[in-house]
């Protein structure tokens, strides 16, 4: 083969092979930034531990709240019953049901008809569920009203219920880190009301549990889960 043909080739050599590189690497980094949402979380925020009631359905809730109702983050911000369900994205049974596995670690906080005040035994468990953090850094509450009176009323209701909660963490606690710490959502009547069957779950309440009782509450507990 003439020299000149060789030179020729290993000219063509040299570009070729570089752009052919430069293509498959491009390839590799368009594929890195359709990783689809969940799976970029998850990896962006994980933690070095998870609990096993930590279920992929859970952790969705969790972002969803995270980013929609707040870590309160000093304003008092949450989810409200009108935009509970796009933020959840179930139904309120399966909402509900997300939960169960977490029987032994959340606590539910009753309270009177109509009333926003916590009592001795609701201040006493909301003390409790907070001290027993276990290293978990995601604080719940979800409050409810049962579904006697008006709709609106009842939201306002829940809406007073959960704040309830956080307002007596932050005079007891005095951390100034605590509504970095904490997510709310109130759903009044309007969205995943609570079976009798949690009835069964540590009350602040002995005694009687209708489905009236047990929705009018908050429920209270640590997640500590990869969101």
């Amino acid at each position: 083969m003439p020299a000149s043909t060789r030179h020729l080739l290993l000219a063509l050599a040299f570009l070729v092979v570089p752009a052919i590189l430069v293509a498959v690497w491009l390839r590799g980094a368009a594929s890195s930034l359709n990783i689809a949402p969940e799976a970029a979380a998850d990896v962006a925020i994980a933690s070095a531990s998870e609990e096993g009631y930590c279920s992929q359905s859970l952790k969705q809730i969790l972002r969803r709240v995270a980013s929609a109702c707040g870590l309160v983050q000093g304003q008092a911000r949450g989810c409200k019953p009108a935009d509970a369900r796009s933020v959840v994205a179930l139904a309120g049974k399966d909402f509900n049901a997300i939960f169960e596995p977490l029987a032994d670690r959340a606590r539910i906080i009753q309270f009177d008809v109509d009333a926003t005040a916590l009592d001795d035994g609701a201040r006493r468990l909301v003390e409790q569920t907070w001290s027993d953090q276990r290293g978990a850094s995601f604080f719940f509450v979800v409050a409810r009203a049962s579904t006697d009176g008006d709709p609106e009323y009842n939201r306002d209701l829940s809406d007073r219920r959960a704040h309830a909660v956080l307002e007596h963490l932050e005079q007891t606690f005095k951390d100034p880190d605590l509504r970095k710490e904490v997510g709310l959502m109130w759903l009044g009547a309007d969205f995943a009301q609570l079976p009798e069957e949690f009835c069964t779950w540590q009350r602040s309440r002995e005694g009687e549990c209708t489905v009236k009782d047990i929705n009018r509450s908050a429920f209270v507990a640590w997640i500590d889960c990869a969101i």
